[in-house]
């Protein structure tokens, strides 16, 4: 990482635009996560001896680009944590779906169950054993001659939730093979871009909003 990936900081919390392939927290590859990046980055930049705090506040996919919050204190991680409990956190999502969503802008809502051994998430009734519910909404952003680009605002934070969502109403997103897209994108990314998070600063109360330039595939819409 470098200092161009910082949208956000200061004494208490730090925002960085994920780049896709990135891992946000450690997972069974191995591979060295943001939060590791981030503590080195800062250790060198601010000349730190110890140890550097990096609390991780919410996670996007791998394949996913985008805003993600990291909290650079034990009461600021702890204080967002209860923003996200409260689901007092905005996050607005930017996706190209290869197909025109059936309405204008809607509020959908599905129960997802989570496949651990598949890492992924099923669309299942909500009688089903484990079956948590899922709401977004979206609206028909912008329209290219092949594709189409939706925003998104999350009400939920299920598993794969928007990639699922989108699916199941026949929009699966752009490069999404897990989720029914016919063709992947050259990087191995997804079209699906965190583009805005929102909330009331921990310690100064002041509400905070951050937007995350989109990777040069969201060019098409924004030209």
């Amino acid at each position: 990482m470098n200092y161009t990936d910082i949208l956000y900081e200061d004494n208490h919390l730090i925002v960085l635009n994920k780049k896709s392939g990135e891992i946000v927290q450690g997972d069974k590859t191995g591979d060295m996560p943001l939060s590791e990046h981030l503590k080195e980055f800062i250790k060198v930049r601010d000349g730190k001896a110890g140890n550097v705090f990096v609390g991780v506040v919410h996670r996007i996919d791998r394949p996913v680009s985008g805003a993600v919050l990291f909290a650079k204190t034990g009461k600021a991680l702890e204080r967002m944590n209860n923003l996200i409990r409260e689901r007092s956190i905005k996050k607005i999502y930017w996706a190209i779906v290869r197909n025109r969503p059936p309405k204008e802008q809607d509020t959908i809502e599905h129960f997802l169950r989570k496949n651990e051994a598949q890492n992924k998430s099923y669309v299942v009734p909500q009688t089903v054993a484990g079956a948590q519910k899922a709401l977004l909404t979206y609206r028909l952003a912008g329209i290219s001659d092949r594709f189409f680009l939706l925003e998104i605002q999350l009400h939920t934070g299920r598993h794969h939730q928007i990639r699922a969502q989108l699916s199941a109403i026949g929009s699966p997103i752009k490069g999404d093979l897990k989720y029914g897209d016919k063709r992947s994108n050259p990087d191995n990314s997804i079209s699906l871009h965190a583009r805005e998070i929102e909330f009331i600063h921990p310690v100064k109360k002041e509400k905070v909003t951050v937007i995350a330039p989109a990777p040069s595939a969201f060019d098409m819409f924004l030209l």
